[in-house]
């Protein structure tokens, strides 16, 4: 057993033994992926029978909202806000949050465009546009360890600064005369298979961020330091460099976010993605990943969007005024939140 194995396993039994650092001996015949991987099903069961009932109380009275173009289409209009939950998991069950995800999902779509606009190949210019995303994360975890401020406070103003980085670039203009005509506009911005490309993209990236999470080392010391940071540091879990690891994920997230926005809207827009952190936060807390930390779920974050496209759709067919979509969006927030803590409160009392 590595010194990693230890430290993990070290730290989830302090915050279950209330302690603040202690180090205790490993029982013999107990892996530590076992003991901190997470039960999803149970985790995950309210978010996803809210969002069951929620598709069948609007589909009964409007039942054009059940046809399959139309869900395709409230599936598709959440995969941006899912994809950066997804990453914004990593950072939530270890205590950090990136509020920055909107600002650098707009930076990322201007520099995807203007890479395009001046000649790069479309494909090409992907995995440029995933390492932008990687470097704003990386950033975000510097300046907050540097300067010993919680990433909270630093992303509020990455926030800022990164989307005014995209205005900069794009001179406030949204960018186009891009080649529409090549495969990475007809084939990233259409369907395969009947469904669009970046559903595919979207349950690819969920998959693997699930095993991530639950049965890499990183995904246990995630976990490990959202339990108890205190114990974490002192078994010897290198903090710093998961946090690094944490937010440059989310930032590559939201690079991918960006990425399959652009082949779908076909321009670099540098004022899209306004409020997108909040959403992306909201999805991953009504999934079932607490703000203190200590364990998530990609699947239940996903779950927790598409409930946020599908309130947002449902409006339409209730043609409730604009300005109370705000006001319903919050309330099916506050059920969803409700009922899963319900059921996760009546499945610990069952085991």
């Amino acid at each position: 057993m590595t010194e990693t194995d230890r430290a993990v396993d070290d730290a989830e039994r302090a915050r279950e033994q209330g302690g603040r650092g202690r180090r205790f001996a490993l029982p013999s015949g107990r892996p530590w992926a076992g003991r901190l991987a997470p039960r999803w099903l149970p985790d995950e069961l309210g978010v996803l029978v809210v969002l069951a009932l929620l598709v069948a109380g609007i589909g009964i009275p409007y039942p054009d909202f059940l046809d399959s173009d139309n869900l395709l289409t409230t599936a598709h209009n959440s995969v941006y806000i899912s994809l950066m939950a997804c990453g914004m998991v990593f950072a939530l069950a270890m205590r950090e949050v990136d509020l920055s995800v909107g600002g650098s999902y707009a930076m990322c779509l201007v520099v995807g465009a203007l890479l395009v606009r001046e000649g790069v190949a479309p494909w090409s210019a992907v995995p440029l546009v995933l390492l932008t995303g990687i470097a704003l994360g990386v950033f975000n975890a510097l300046v907050t360890t540097l300067l010993a401020l919680p990433s909270f406070i630093v992303t509020l103003g990455t926030l800022m600064l990164f989307r005014g980085v995209g205005l900069a670039l794009a001179d406030g203009k949204q960018i186009t005369d891009l080649p529409l005509d090549d495969s990475f506009f007809t084939l990233a911005g259409g369907d395969a298979g009947g469904v669009p490309f970046a559903l595919w993209v979207l349950l690819a990236v969920v998959a693997v961020l699930t095993v991530v999470l639950a049965r890499s080392r990183f995904g246990a010391r995630v976990r490990a330091i959202g339990s108890n940071p205190d114990a974490a540091e002192f078994s010897g879990i290198p903090v710093f460099r998961t946090r690094v690891q944490a937010l440059a994920l989310s930032g590559l997230t939201t690079a991918c976010a960006a990425t399959l926005a652009l082949a779908y809207y076909g321009a670099g827009d540098p004022t899209l993605g306004q409020g997108y952190e909040l959403q992306a936060i909201a999805a991953c807390i009504i999934g079932g990943t607490p703000l203190a930390g200590g364990r998530g779920s990609a699947v239940g974050a996903v779950a927790g969007a598409m409930i946020l496209s599908v309130v947002a759709s449902g409006l339409v067919f209730f043609e409730v005024p604009i300005n109370w979509t705000s006001f319903a969006t919050g309330g099916v927030i506050l059920v969803a939140v409700a009922a899963d803590s319900a059921l996760r409160r009546g499945g610990r009392r069952g085991r």
